[in-house]
């Protein structure tokens, strides 16, 4: 993902060239005042998702994994059809967890929110997902073949929708803390 790109997803406000980095730096202590930032940026061309927008609005609207899987196949374009591509290489679950994160977080998100979302996910990811046949196919057999628990497009909705329900439950005494504790 380059600078613009990473803009327009919203991972980033602007971009500032690394030559300029040192004299925006020096200003910022010297002064306090961010402004500088933007008078530091660049103004970019657009990237790829600029230009695939309409694309990925098409495809990405579902509600669910299923319904993104079903409108890149009945599009038959060429973005379709790599986005199609790209998906089969990732574990379904993983991807239908993501969904359900953005939609979760969609109109309300936080920061503090995505991440406890992303902890919950993560902290029963060995147990109850994919992650192990991950490595498995990736690192220890090196076969790139792996056999996840569900496949893209097979898995009636409610199967998915319980494990994700599952991946995403409130974790109790184990759930995220990003409270300082002072010692």
């Amino acid at each position: 993902m380059g600078p613009a790109d990473a803009i327009r997803a919203g991972f980033a406000d602007s971009f500032v060239p690394e030559a300029r980095w040192e004299g925006l730096k020096a200003g910022l202590c010297a002064t306090g005042n961010w402004k500088r930032i933007a008078d530091a940026a660049e103004t970019l061309p657009p990237g790829a998702l600029e230009a695939a927008a309409a694309d990925i609005d098409r495809a990405f609207g579902g509600e669910r994994l299923g319904d993104i899987v079903r409108a890149l196949k009945a599009d038959g374009t060429p973005f379709a059809e790599d986005a199609l591509r790209r998906l089969t290489k990732n574990a379904p679950l993983s991807m239908a967890c993501a969904v359900e994160m953005i939609h979760r977080l969609r109109g309300t998100a936080s920061v503090r929110r995505a991440l406890e979302l992303e902890y919950r996910f993560t902290h029963r990811a060995m147990e109850h997902g994919d992650f192990l046949e991950g490595i498995r196919a990736a690192i220890i057999d090196k076969d790139r073949n792996p056999r996840w628990r569900h496949a893209l497009e097979a898995v009636p909705a409610v199967d998915v929708s319980v494990d994700v329900s599952r991946m995403l439950m409130p974790l109790g005494a184990a759930a995220l803390n990003l409270e300082e504790e002072l010692a």
